[in-house]
């Protein structure tokens, strides 16, 4: 995806989603047609400074100043672990609470066992 020379990075970048997609869900309700307009160029730029944002610290430093009540609403399948969102989230905010859900990957709302949870939960919250 780094090749300037390729004749069209949005594509690439939509076919690296989907595959992503299926890896990061648990059991996913299957979509009659699940798509959007990738932009290559504006992906790229805030994924670059979300890393160096993270890389630095600087996201933690940044939550310190978050006066409102946070609610963590975390897959337990999801392959970005829950403890990298919980631990040091409720370590900078005031406060913080971490609901885990089960059987969930990283985007409930699509799962078949835990969409209604997460709907729930987020109704609740809001």
């Amino acid at each position: 995806m780094n090749d300037d020379t390729f004749p069209d990075r949005n594509l690439l970048l939509a076919d690296l989603g989907r595959l992503l997609a299926s890896a990061d869900a648990y059991d996913p309700v299957p979509a009659e047609d699940e798509c959007f307009h990738c932009q290559y160029d504006l992906f790229k730029g805030v994924w670059d400074e979300a890393s160096d944002l993270r890389k630095k610290q600087v996201i933690l430093t940044m939550a310190k100043a978050v006066r409102c009540p946070v609610v963590a609403i975390h897959g337990d399948t999801d392959p970005h672990p829950a403890e990298g969102v919980n631990d040091p989230l409720s370590k900078e905010l005031d406060d913080f609470r971490f609901i885990l859900l089960e059987k969930c990957g990283h985007r409930p709302w699509i799962e078949r066992y835990a969409s209604d949870e997460f709907f729930r939960v987020l109704i609740k919250e809001i």
